[in-house]
C-alpha cells in the first residue's frame, strides 16, 4: 500500500491528488465527513476508498493501514453499509409518481458511473440497481452485489440527486420480503403467474364455462359494479358488456387479489416509502385500455397505492432493439394507456424499453415526460461493443459461442432474431467487428446469451470468457462510459428529457 502514501499525504490535507500511470483517482468521490477526509481510488483494478482523519466513520470503516497515515478500505459489503448510515444519498430512495423514472439495470456491476453521468441535470431519475431474480441468477450475482455496486457508483461520482433500487419482476413472497430487508426502494410485482394465459384467445362459448366456475359472491360483486355502465376517465368512455366483463374477470382477478395481498401484507408496512409497481405485462395477452382500466380500478378500490403500472402494449417488446408493430396503432392505444393511468395517479410504466427510439417521443408526449421506463440488457451489449473494438479475439470466441448456445438462451427469454442474416464471422474484418452491434439479430443473440457467456467454464472449471471481459473492460474503463453516455443519452434524449 506504499503506493497510496503520497495520496493519503495529500488527502490529510484536504487535496486531491492528480491521476497517476499507477493509481486512478476518482476526483469527484472527495468529500469530508466528521472531519474525516474520503476519496475513491483504483490500484490494479481494484478499488478502495481512502480515509484519513479521527472520527466514527474512520472507525466502522475496515481496511488496511497506509504507513499509519489513514486506511484503504476495500469496496465490501459491510464497508458499503457504513456509507450508507452516514451518506444517506448513497442508499436508494423512492421517487413517487411525479417525476420519470429510468430503470438502468446494470448486469456487469460496472454501468452506473456512466448512466450517474448521463442522466445529470436531466429531468429524470435513475433507478441504478435493478436486476430481476431471472438476471442474478443467470450472472451468479446476489441482490447485495447489485446495492452494493450501485452505491458504490454514487459515492465515486459524487452524485447526491438520488437513485432507486429496483426488486425487478419478482413474483414470490420470499424474494419480497427479502428484497425489502436489504433496501430495495422499488418492488416490481410480476402477475404473470396469477393470468390465465389461455382466456385472452378463447372463444366466447369456452369463456362463458369457465366463468362458471367462479363463485357466485365474486361474480356478483363485478357485475353490479360493471356491467353495462359507462365510466367517464380522462376524456374516455368505457364499459363492459357481459362478455368482456367475464373475460376480465377470469384474466384479471387472481392478480388483483395476489396483488392487493402484497401491498397489505409487505409493502403497505414498511416504515419508509416504496415505489410499488404493477406488472401485468410478462405474458402474451395484450392489455387493452378498458382492461386496464379494470386492474388499476379495482386495486385503487382495494386500498393499493400504485406507483406505476407497467400494461402488455401491442406490438412486440422484444429485447435489445427497436419497437416492432404498427406505430399509429402503438399510438392510439398508448393515449389510452396514459390517460388512464393519469385519472388514477400512477406513472404508466414500460419495459423491456431499450432501444425503442420509434416510440419514445410518442411515450414523451402522451405521459407528459412523466413515466418510468426499463433499460437493462442495453448497457451489456454497450460492453460488449466495447469488447470487439479492443478485444477482438476474444470477441470472436464470444460471438462463436453465442452461436452455439443461443438455443439454450431461449429457455429464459423471447426473442425471433434471423440468425442466419449475421453476417459470417470469418468475414469480417477485426475493425468491423463492433458493427454486430448494430445489427438487430446480432444485438439479440447477444443480449439473451449473456449469462451463459459470463459464467461458462472449461473442464479445469476456469471461466472461458469472463475473467478477460472484466479485464478489458478495466482497462477501457473510460471507454465503456463514454459509450453508455451516448447510448443511454440517446435514450433519454428521444423521451423528450
Amino acid at each position: 500500500m506504499k503506493i497510496l502514501l503520497p495520496i493519503i499525504e495529500l488527502l490529510e490535507q484536504g487535496k486531491v491528488a492528480p491521476q497517476t500511470e499507477q493509481v486512478t483517482v476518482y476526483q469527484e468521490s472527495y468529500t469530508v465527513h466528521d472531519n474525516v477526509h474520503l476519496l475513491m481510488v483504483k490500484v490494479n483494478a481494484e478499488k478502495f476508498i481512502l480515509a484519513t482523519g479521527a472520527s466514527s466513520i474512520y472507525d466502522e470503516l475496515a481496511g488496511t493501514s497506509v504507513e499509519g497515515k489513514g486506511k484503504a478500505c476495500p469496496l465490501t459489503h459491510e464497508n458499503r453499509l457504513v456509507l450508507n448510515r452516514y451518506f444517506p444519498y448513497t442508499a436508494p430512495q423512492a421517487f413517487g409518481t411525479k417525476i420519470a423514472t429510468i430503470g438502468l439495470g446494470d448486469r456487469l456491476g460496472l454501468a452506473s458511473p456512466g448512466h450517474i453521468e448521463t442522466i445529470k441535470g436531466k429531468k429524470i431519475k435513475p433507478v441504478l440497481a435493478q436486476q430481476s431474480i431471472r438476471e442474478l441468477t443467470l450472472t451468479n450475482r446476489s441482490m447485495n452485489d447489485m446495492l452494493d455496486a450501485a452505491a458504490y457508483a454514487v459515492f465515486q461520482e459524487g452524485y447526491t440527486g438520488g437513485y432507486g433500487a429496483d426488486g425487478d419482476h419478482i413474483k414470490l413472497e420470499s424474494d419480497i420480503k427479502y428484497a425489502l430487508s436489504l433496501g430495495v426502494s422499488m418492488i416490481t410485482l410480476d402477475c404473470s403467474d396469477q393470468i390465465d394465459k389461455t382466456i385472452e384467445e378463447a372463444s366466447d362459448e369456452v369463456i362463458v364455462k369457465e366463468f362458471a366456475k367462479v363463485p357466485e359472491e365474486v361474480k356478483q360483486v363485478y357485475f353490479e359494479k360493471y356491467l353495462n355502465k359507462i365510466f367517464e376517465v380522462n376524456g374516455l368512455s368505457l364499459s363492459f358488456d357481459e362478455t368482456s366483463l367475464m373475460r376480465n374477470i377470469l384474466l384479471y382477478d387472481e392478480a388483483i387479489t395476489y396483488t392487493t395481498h402484497v401491498y397489505n401484507e409487505y409493502i403497505s408496512k414498511e416504515d419508509r416509502a416504496i415505489d410499488f409497481e404493477i406488472s401485468i405485462d410478462e405474458t402474451e395477452t395484450v392489455t387493452a385500455p378498458i382492461s386496464h382500466f379494470f386492474v388499476a380500478n379495482e386495486l385503487i378500490e382495494r386500498g393499493v397505492t400504485v406507483v406505476s403500472l407497467a400494461p402488455r402494449f401491442c406490438g412486440e417488446f422484444q429485447k435489445g432493439i427497436d419497437y416492432i408493430g404498427d406505430v399509429v396503432q402503438f399510438e392510439v392505444e398508448l393515449r389510452e394507456h396514459a390517460l388512464i393511468a393519469e385519472h388514477f395517479g400512477y406513472k404508466l410504466s414500460i419495459h423491456s424499453g431499450s432501444d425503442k427510439f420509434k416510440v419514445f417521443p410518442i411515450i414523451a408526449k402522451y405521459t407528459k415526460g412523466v413515466f418510468h421506463v426499463k433499460t437493462a440488457g442495453t448497457n451489456w451489449l454497450e460492453a460488449v461493443r466495447v469488447i470487439a473494438k479492443t478485444n477482438p479475439s476474444l470477441y470472436r470466441n464470444m460471438h462463436v459461442f453465442a452461436l452455439e448456445n443461443f438455443e439454450e438462451a431461449l429457455k429464459y427469454y423471447h426473442v425471433t432474431p434471423d440468425l442466419v442474416s449475421i453476417k459470417e464471422l470469418d468475414n469480417v474484418a477485426d475493425e468491423q467487428l463492433a458493427e454486430y452491434m448494430e445489427d438487430d439479430a446480432a444485438r439479440q443473440l447477444f443480449h439473451v446469451t449473456y449469462g451463459l457467456i459470463l459464467t461458462a467454464k472449461d473442464e479445469t472449471g476456469q471461466h472461458v470468457f469472463r475473467d478477460e471481459f472484466f479485464k478489458t473492460l478495466d482497462v477501457h474503463e473510460t471507454d465503456y462510459r463514454k459509450a453508455l453516455v451516448s447510448h443511454i443519452g440517446k435514450h433519454i434524449e428521444l423521451l423528450g428529457l
